[in-house]
Order: structure tokens, then C-alpha cells, then sequence
């Protein structure tokens, strides 16, 4: 790699390589013009320096060389640093003068042994929750124990525990063979890589309490529907991801077998079990008990040191390899803050197993970086995690003005994460945990100052279930939700759409944000401008390997530009119901193409508007 600021010239050239770490010969040529240059310097991570040799003079140049070894690791920071005739002078990423000491922001980084798969950098990906989008099987659904079927997709899902108590029962039958034929429709939308909730035999239409691993849901489909998916998602160069639940299982399963639903001696029954060495257990009095996720007892949690669970994941022939075999492409892993790193570690070494570009996405709520794990700092775990950092910053922004919480977070993500997986943040539109965003821009039922933005004031279920907007709530809120769709589309990651965002689809709260794929009543108006977005995502392939650098956000509007070697675009988006005007930079002042929202146009926002402009 090379870099040039200022005719100083910087290489790294990897000159051993092994799994562990690399051994780089790193070169630099300063200028001579600058002074009599001594004292270079190496700095890594802030902390640690090493003075460069001096290897002679050419061309008006002077050249040093050092040859470092760093390990394998995600993201490394460096800079340089040098005397010239006694003043000290530095280089940093920033085109900035030699004067100034860099902070972290203005720092090279630099990945060992750490790279995302190509083809998930800056893609569109669609988040199924399988039960609610498409019925594609004829068949009727089989009556099965402790499972509610609707007979019409119209019928009103259940929000909250039935009058049994139990929660989440109510099945629509989404299936695979729905979601193979709607692959035309998601691709008119630019879609590249389907999420797919679980979709393994569990008790619940969520199914993220499995109850047999090795087996699709009856009412989703079987194996070979997942296998017949995949292989027609790739002949349309499309992806296909599987949400992967390894922290707990259903009490209702062959493995903890409660109800005594499978003929195999499950957990539950005995600690004799082949099972029972798959949970986590504490001792109580001389009594030894089973530990339940957040204390669910539906949800026995399983033990991510245990050998035997490990094995059954990870190992040969374990469920990994067996879903795999069957075509898919990657893993978004669930409450993956809840699974031990060695597990983590693990996983990827299965999943690399089976193919070398397979992705591995993290359910991590936080920054991944300051929360004392490997999660990506290690190299060794996960690619990259959904976004919720910059969604709730980007929401609170244009729902609030919070110009402070997403500057800041913007800062942090491009400070601290690794270049790669920056590239493939998922960024949402919505998710099956949080309120979809429409319902939020349109409505004033939130916390401002919650934990989150999206945390309701009021999370009664019958309430939630019963909200519905206003014709003028749902209309005002549109307008807000393009221009954060806008904002959105352009910056680095992944977009994600949340499964009938495209078509203007509510839901309030958590469950209420899982209704059914409209059939009829579509937003034709909402779909055309998603598709649109997905278009110019396809044109400006650009976009998915560009820097991002923000030139301004205040409580009017947000501008930032995306740049590379060969392209540059300037995005500038309202947050405000009214005109507005923007400076724009004279390299754009004769652009090669402009994209516009709302009859927006260069240096002039109209409400809600936003422009993107190419030079």
C-alpha cells in the first residue's frame, strides 16, 4: 500500500506473512527541501515508537526503513514523525500541514490478517422474517402441538401471550418457497444478500428458540426449499444469509425436551441426557438446575465452553457444515455478546471451513471495539455487526436534532473500526427489535432521552398492537423517512430494508413490528423511491469501497462527501420542513451527474430534500 502527502512517500510492503502476524518493510522518503530530516519515527497505536534507519538520499529524497512485525489484529493507528533543521513534524492521513501532532481521527490505519468478503462491501441486503413475508407452498399447513395457524393472511396477528399465556405461537406460514418466488421483486429493489430470520424447527413463529438445528420448519419449508433458494438467489448473484442462534434453544426441543415432544431423552428429563452437557447449570441447595436466558423458561441457555456444544456447532459434520452443504453464505450471529470469544473463534473457523468468503455478521448493540472482547479486534471472529450505533444516532438526528450524538458516533465508527468492516455495517432501515421507522418519524410515543431512540413511552402490547396513524401522521412521517433513507444510502455499509419498509408497512413496538407482507395497500410511491435507491447503488459501484469524510452537520441539514481514487460524490440531506441553501465546493461546481430527492437541487434543499452529486 502507498500513500503520498505532500511529496512524502510512504510504503508497506509484507515481506513474510503467516497466520499469526507479517513481517512489513515500511519505507518512507522525505522530502530534503524540508530541512536537514532526522529522528523519523514510527508510531503505532499512539504509544509505541521506533526510530527508522536512514538508508541515503535520491532524487531530492531522503529514505528510511524499518521492518516491523505486528500480529494479527484488525485495526493498528500510525503515523510518522521526523525532525527537520530541529522542528518536529509529522505525517497523518489528513492533508493537513507537518506541524500539528495528529489525534487518533487524523492516524493511518492499517488491517493484518483481516479482510471482509468482497461481495458483501456496500450491498443492499433484505431482512426476511420468514413467517410474515410470502406463503409460496399450496400444501396446507399440519396442525401441530402448541402452534396457532391463520387460515388468511389478513387475519390480525397475535400481540402478546394468548389466552394459554403463551407468546409468539401464531403462525402465518411464510416459507422458503414464498421468499424463491418473490427473487424478482427483491431484485428490482437492488437487492444483493438476503437475511434470513431462523428458520430451523422451533416452537415459535420467531423460531429463535430452535428445536432441531438439522431441520428446516415444517411451515417454512425443508432443507431442500433452503438448498432450491440458494442456488436460484446465486443464479441471480444474490446472497444468502441465515440468522444463527447458539446461545439458547426452545424448552421445546429434542435437545432440552420438556414437554416430552421427542422420543430421545432430552436435558429436562434427565442429567444422564447426551443433551444435558449442552446447558448451563448452577447448583441450588445440592440440587442442580438449568440457567434460562434472562430467566425465560422457554429459553434454556447453552454452554459455549462445553465441549459436546461446541462440537455439535463448530465440529466435523456439525450444523455449520450441514447448512452450508446446503448453499448458504454467511451467518448473522444472535445476542453474539452472549457467546464466549473461543465459541466465536470457532464458528468462523467453520464457516471459513466451508467457504473462504463467507460473512459472519454480529447482533452487538455497542461499539465492538471498547467492549473488551475479540469480537473484530482479534481478526479472528466476526467480520463485521448491525449498526445500531450510527442508526440511533442518524434517527435521533432527524427525529430530535441531535446533531452532537451523530457527529460524534460517525467520529467514533471511523476512528476505531476496521476499514473493512465499516464497509459492511448493517445498516437498517428497521428490525424485528425496534419500532419500524416510519411509526417513529410519524408519531411523538418515544423517549427522547431513552437508552435508545426508538424506546417507546409506553410499551402496553394492546396499545401497541392497536396503533395505527393518521392519513397526516403517516404522510408527514414519509417525507422524514426519505431523507433518512437518503442519508442512509450513501454512506459506507450495508443497507439493509427490513422486510415491507419498502412499501411503507407499521408497527409499533417490538411484536407489532412483525405484521404481514401487505398484499394490497402498497406505498407504490415509498417502493419506486426504494428501488430507485437501489438503482444508483448499482451505478455507483464506487460507493462500496469509498472513504467517507463529513463536511458539515448542523440542525438544518447533513453533508457529507464519498470519495476514492477515481470518483467523488457530495451528499447533502434536510432534516427540516422548510428551504434551505448549502455551499458547495468548486470541484462540484460543474457535476457529471446529480440524484435528487424532492426536486432538490445543488445548493438548494427543499423540506426534507436531498441531493447527491457527482463530479
Amino acid at each position: 500500500m502507498e500513500s503520498v502527502q505532500k511529496n512524502v512517500k510512504v510504503n508497506f510492503e509484507a515481506i513474510q506473512m503467516s497466520d499469526d502476524g507479517n513481517l512489513f518493510q515500511i519505507t518512507i522518503q522525505i522530502p530534503m527541501e524540508l530541512g536537514w530530516i532526522e529522528n523519523v519515527k514510527f508510531i503505532l497505536d499512539e504509544n509505541n515508537k521506533t526510530t527508522m534507519n536512514y538508508c541515503g538520499q535520491e532524487n531530492g529524497m531522503a529514505f528510511f526503513k524499518i521492518n516491523v512485525y505486528l500480529p494479527t489484529k484488525a485495526i493498528y493507528h500510525y503515523y510518522f514523525s521526523w525532525q527537520a533543521n530541529g522542528q518536529t513534524m509529522y505525517l497523518k492521513k489528513k492533508n493537513q500541514d507537518f506541524f500539528t501532532a495528529p489525534s487518533i481521527d487524523e492516524n493511518f490505519k492499517l488491517s493484518v490478517n483481516f479482510d471482509v468478503p468482497k461481495w458483501a462491501k456496500g450491498k443492499v441486503m433484505y431482512h426476511i422474517f420468514v413467517d410474515r413475508f410470502r406463503r409460496g407452498s399450496t400444501e396446507p399447513m399440519q396442525e401441530m402441538p402448541r402452534r396457532k395457524i391463520h387460515h388468511s393472511w389478513d387475519e390480525d396477528m397475535i400481540v402478546g401471550p394468548d389466552e394459554n399465556g403463551i407468546w409468539n405461537n401464531d403462525f402465518y406460514g411464510g416459507d422458503l418457497k414464498g421468499i424463491e418466488k418473490s427473487l424478482e421483486y427483491l431484485k428490482s429493489l437492488g437487492v444483493d444478500i438476503l437475511y434470513l430470520s431462523p428458520i430451523v424447527q422451533s416452537q415459535s413463529n420467531h423460531r429463535y428458540d430452535a428445536a432441531d438445528y438439522e431441520l428446516v420448519d415444517p411451515y417454512a419449508g425443508n432443507n431442500e426449499d433452503l438448498k432450491s433458494l440458494c442456488e436460484k438467489a446465486h443464479e441471480l448473484d444474490m446472497k444468502v444469509i441465515l440468522d444463527a442462534v447458539f446461545n439458547h434453544t426452545g424448552n421445546d426441543s429434542k435437545y432440552f425436551n420438556e414437554y416430552g415432544t421427542y422420543p430421545e431423552l432430552g436435558a429436562y428429563q434427565s442429567l444422564d441426557s447426551k443433551y444435558s452437557p449442552f446447558y448451563r447449570k448452577h447448583d441450588n441447595n445440592g440440587h442442580t438446575e438449568y440457567e434460562y436466558w434472562w430467566g425465560m423458561k422457554n429459553l434454556p441457555e447453552c454452554d459455549g465452553n462445553a465441549p459436546e456444544w461446541i462440537d455439535y456447532i463448530t465440529g466435523e459434520n456439525g450444523i455449520i457444515d450441514k447448512w452450508f452443504d446446503l448453499g448458504i453464505d454467511g451467518l448473522r450471529l444472535d445476542v453474539a455478546d452472549e457467546l464466549t470469544d473461543n465459541f466465536i473463534s470457532l464458528i468462523r473457523k467453520a464457516v471459513k471451513r466451508n467457504k473462504k468468503d463467507g460473512l459472519i455478521i454480529g447482533e452487538v448493540w455497542k461499539n465492538p471495539m471498547r467492549m473488551n472482547r475479540e469480537y473484530i479486534s482479534s481478526a479472528k471472529e466476526m467480520d463485521s455487526v448491525m449498526n445500531y450505533l450510527l442508526v440511533d444516532a442518524l434517527l435521533r438526528y432527524y427525529k430530535y436534532a441531535d446533531v452532537s450524538k451523530l457527529s460524534s458516533i460517525i467520529r467514533e465508527i471511523l476512528t476505531e473500526y476496521p476499514d473493512d468492516t465499516i464497509k459492511t455495517l448493517m445498516n437498517f432501515t428497521s428490525t424485528h427489535d425496534i419500532t419500524r421507522a416510519i411509526n417513529l418519524f410519524s408519531c411523538n410515543e418515544f423517549q427522547e432521552y431513552g437508552e435508545w431512540g426508538w424506546n417507546l413511552n409506553n410499551n402496553d402490547n394492546n396499545w401497541c398492537k392497536n396503533y395505527v396513524l393518521t392519513r397526516e401522521q403517516y404522510e408527514y412521517g414519509k417525507q422524514v423517512y426519505e431523507a433518512y433513507v437518503f442519508v442512509l444510502n450513501f454512506l459506507p455499509g450495508i443497507l439493509s430494508i427490513f422486510y415491507g419498509d419498502e412499501v411503507g408497512l407499521q408497527g409499533m413496538g417490538n411484536l407489532a413490528n412483525r405484521k404481514p407482507f401487505p398484499k394490497i395497500n402498497q406505498d407504490e410511491e415509498l417502493l419506486e423511491f426504494f428501488r430507485k435507491m437501489g438503482e444508483i447503488r448499482k451505478q455507483e459501484e464506487f460507493l462500496r469501497d469509498a472513504d467517507l469524510e463529513i463536511k458539515d452537520i448542523n440542525d438544518k441539514y447533513i453533508i457529507y462527501e464519498r470519495t476514492n481514487e477515481e470518483s467523488s460524490m457530495l451528499v447533502a440531506a434536510s432534516r427540516i420542513n422548510e428551504d434551505s441553501e448549502f455551499h458547495i465546493p468548486e470541484k462540484y461546481a460543474h457535476p457529471s451527474k446529480v440524484y435528487t430527492l424532492k426536486n432538490s437541487r445543488p445548493g438548494h434543499l427543499k423540506p426534507y430534500g436531498a441531493v447527491a452529486i457527482i463530479r
